[in-house]
């Protein structure tokens, strides 16, 4: 049994950590139709994307430090079925309102997910281990933007977009019971006295280290983000591709995220956390740049705007996972509270980033492919600012025991 946990706890955890990612991807093809179902905009429409990311970061700052306190298993049990039972709810919301609602509660319970997986990578594994088994989870996770869409434009036609939610929830049911059954307790501090104590966020954020690396993560997620909160609306309104083929070119986009994981599992443990994070920035601050001259241009092809996202994606695949391990690496006794403030800055700062670009909105791709050109050159200069003025150094990474 503990061999059959060991085999496939890394599955379930990679497909834990992209649940809330599922939860986005997998609906960005119906929000035309629902917009047009309620008699919405489209600024509240986006609403059921940015507020479930709002909420998916708010939720976790509850149960990361909870699961310092409590432990990993049951805490991780419980945000799960929160999330199974959302969706139901999610399926039969009567109006646009209600919907946001049951999205948001939908959020909280998904918000255990990714934090206490990877709290769980902690607690096994040191940081350069951590990062690469972070990236290997990236890799796999990839694959979840490239699907998501595809799964979501065809139970949309099949069924309708309301159909969406009721295969998320089921999804929910589906991890629920599996994590009942093959997830150990991997929290050696759980009900230890000073388990979970040290200040808390603010003071996590005080730490050098730790405010350069999510940082990092942070601004260049909200590129990201932009982008996929806007592409729907980009590709289908204003470019008229179909919902089935918008699935195909944002899953080319994902490719690029898996690209760069593999690139930093190969490469990252050689190179170090901090040369990987700054390489990436500078990735994805070339590609913002190419994407948004040629928008600015008034070349506006489903070719100018994926092409340059792709890359942009790639150097994301570098940065996320190298600046997540070194984030939370340091607090072995606070891991799933450094998991979470550094997953709350990043969903937090990306729904405000997404919520502005959407009120930005003229017709065109100025807005969105602006937006991700801004977040790829802050986030490399802002790193780069932060690692030469607070001393994050690659070899004092290698250094530690």
């Amino acid at each position: 049994m503990l061999r059959e946990r060991s085999r496939f706890l890394p599955v379930l955890l990679t497909a834990i950590v992209g649940l809330g990612a599922l939860s986005i991807d997998m609906f960005l093809p119906s929000l035309p139709a629902m917009t047009l179902a309620f008699g919405s905009d489209a600024a509240t429409a986006q609403l059921t994307v940015t507020l479930f990311l709002a909420g998916l970061a708010a939720a976790q700052l509850f149960w990361g430090p909870l699961s310092d306190r409590l432990g990993r298993r049951r805490v991780l049990l419980t945000g799960l079925a929160v999330y199974a039972a959302a969706g139901t709810a999610c399926a039969f919301a009567p109006s646009m309102s209600l919907l946001v609602a049951a999205r948001v509660v939908q959020a909280l319970g998904a918000g255990s997910g990714p934090v206490i997986a990877r709290a769980v990578v902690r607690d096994l594994y040191e940081s350069e281990r951590a990062a690469r088994v972070l990236a290997a989870m990236g890799t796999a996770q990839a694959l979840t933007p490239i699907l998501a869409p595809m799964l979501g434009g065809w139970v949309h036609v099949l069924a309708g977009w309301r159909a969406v939610f009721v295969v998320l929830g089921a999804f929910g049911a589906a991890f629920l019971v599996t994590a009942w059954r093959i997830v150990p307790e991997t929290n050696v501090y759980a009900g230890a006295r000073g388990a979970g104590e040290g200040g808390g966020l603010a003071a996590l954020l005080r730490h050098p280290r730790y405010a350069a690396y999510v940082a990092a993560a942070a601004l260049m997620f909200s590129g990201q983000f932009a982008f996929i909160t806007g592409s729907s609306f980009a590709l289908i309104t204003i470019l008229g591709v179909s919902p089935t083929v918008y699935g195909l070119c944002f899953g080319a986009v994902a490719v690029g995220l898996m690209a760069g994981n593999f690139v930093s599992v190969r490469f990252g443990p050689r190179l170090g956390i901090d040369t990987m994070i700054a390489g990436g920035t500078m990735i994805g601050a070339a590609a913002g740049v190419v994407m948004s001259a040629l928008a600015w241009a008034g070349v506006a092809s489903v070719a100018t705007v994926i092409a340059p996202m792709f890359c942009y994606a790639f150097g994301l695949g570098w940065v996320l996972p190298n600046a997540m391990a070194g984030a939370i690496g340091p607090f072995p006794r606070m891991a799933g509270l450094a998991a979470a403030g550094a997953g709350f800055v990043q969903l937090t700062g990306s729904a405000l980033y997404a919520i502005a670009v959407s009120h930005t909105d003229d017709g065109t791709l100025r807005p969105m492919t602006t937006a991700v050109a801004t977040a790829g050159i802050a986030a490399l200069v802002t790193f780069a600012l932060l690692r030469r003025g607070r001393g994050v150094l690659d070899s004092t990474e290698r250094r530690r025991p």
